[in-house]
């Protein structure tokens, strides 16, 4: 295995992170147009399969922490990109709903595998001052998966089953990748190091908070990945290889997001939580009113790209922040969340198309996601651990409290031991 920096660590995650969120998750809203039309698939159709990947994300999330302890973060970042090919795979020869839902079933195995994977590598090699930085770079790696396949839809909209074999080569090698450059321990730990502290009821609370944003972060986010490319063809008329700009644009601004994410989180998050869930709250309506204007709906993704990279970056490093010590935890709720809450809008959102269209579908959304914006003085700030976590140790009632409060003391100020008291005999 080859040593990497801090920062090398980082890109290095960032890539992986590409490929399997990036490539294997998200860039499947770029494709529905295509293959909707081929499979003859409805928008509730699609809102179900839509939903599948965010399902095993939940399921392989669950059990990532065991096994990163038993495989080792090596091996299971080889068995994640091992996911990766296989649903990119089955979904480049997808015949019907059926098959094509088993593909993007796999594919959210992938994603729930590498970041759990990644975070064991990182306690390995990355100094513990770094963590949150290099989180945050690391998710950004989302985005850059997305621009990777802009091109793809861009010269081959129609041909979005050679398009996903491509992909899967490409996840092919991340496997080789994995295998160089992640250590096989699955952690550093001393023989003598003491264990995390248990979590408190504050900090409970603070992380029910934290997740309870994220789900209503990712319900919120959903009809965007899942159907705004599909509005823009439906609604606005524009050719399907336009679709990929509007990913683009999606990609490209959400690289921002690591930058707020880290200054957020250093200054006010629950301002930063408001900001951002109402500028995502106004991509969705500014994309359904201006489906037609191909330079709008590409502002609409930079809105959504930016708010979207910037919240879950912030939510990760809360995670880490609220339970230093506990990567395995702290963290992966706040994604598990999201995901719960885009695997449960993806079927709403597909009802709704169905039966109001994708205007009003898209504008229920956003409401949804500004009243959510005005909760936002609930967030899990800053934890000043010292006056809030720590508790005083309890005294017991044997007087010894009342003898020091109230000791003697000599001529000199020195305490005078307890029977040896001098007496006054003048």
């Amino acid at each position: 295995m080859k040593t990497l920096s801090n920062m090398g660590f980082a890109i290095f995650g960032a890539a992986l992170v590409a490929i399997s969120y990036g490539l294997a998750r998200f860039a499947f809203g770029l494709f529905v147009p295509s293959i909707s039309a081929e499979l003859a698939l409805t928008p509730y159709l699609i809102g179900v399969i839509g939903a599948l990947p965010f399902i095993s994300f939940v399921l392989a999330t669950l059990v990532a922490p065991l096994a990163a302890h038993r495989l080792g973060a090596r091996n299971l970042a080889v068995l994640s990109s091992g996911f990766g090919v296989a649903g990119l795979g089955l979904i480049s020869q997808a015949s019907d709903a059926l098959s094509l839902g088993v593909g993007v079933f796999v594919c959210g195995i992938c994603t729930g595998l590498m970041m759990p994977a990644l975070t064991a590598a990182m306690q390995a090699l990355v100094s513990r001052t770094m963590h949150g930085r290099v989180s945050s770079i690391m998710n950004a790696g989302t985005s850059v998966g997305i621009i990777v396949a802009v091109p793809t839809v861009v010269f081959l909209s129609d041909a979005w089953r050679l398009t996903y074999a491509l992909f899967a080569v490409l996840t092919g090698m991340g496997v080789v990748a994995a295998w160089c450059f992640i250590p096989s321990v699955s952690r550093v730990t001393p023989a003598n190091a003491a264990p995390p502290p248990p979590i408190t009821r504050l900090q409970w609370s603070r992380l029910t908070r934290l997740s309870l944003f994220a789900f209503a972060m990712g319900f919120v986010s959903s009809p965007y990945w899942l159907f705004a490319p599909d509005l823009v063809v439906t609604l606005g008329a524009l050719p399907p290889g336009h679709t990929g700009w509007l990913w683009f644009a999606v990609g490209i601004a959400g690289l921002g997001g690591a930058v707020v994410s880290d200054l957020a989180d250093r200054n006010n998050p629950p301002i930063t939580q408001a900001l951002m869930l109402m500028m995502l709250s106004s991509s969705l309506v500014l994309l359904a009113a201006s489906p037609s204007q191909l330079a709008l709906a590409m502002f609409s993704a930079m809105v959504f790209g930016l708010a979207y990279m910037s919240l879950t970056g912030l939510y990760l490093m809360t995670g880490i922040r609220l339970l230093p010590g506990r990567l395995s935890m702290g963290p992966v709720l706040p994604f598990m969340a999201c995901a719960l809450g885009q695997a449960v809008g993806s079927p709403v959102v597909g009802v709704l198309v169905d039966g109001l269209g994708y205007a009003d579908a898209f504008a229920i959304f956003a409401v949804i996601g500004i009243l959510v914006a005005f909760l936002s003085p609930l967030y899990p700030g800053h934890i000043d651990y010292w006056a809030e976590e720590e508790e005083p140790l309890p005294v017991e009632d044997t007087g010894l409290q009342a003898a020091y409060d109230h000791q003697l003391l000599d001529e000199d100020g020195e305490p005078i031991e307890p029977g040896t008291e001098a007496t006054d005999t003048a």
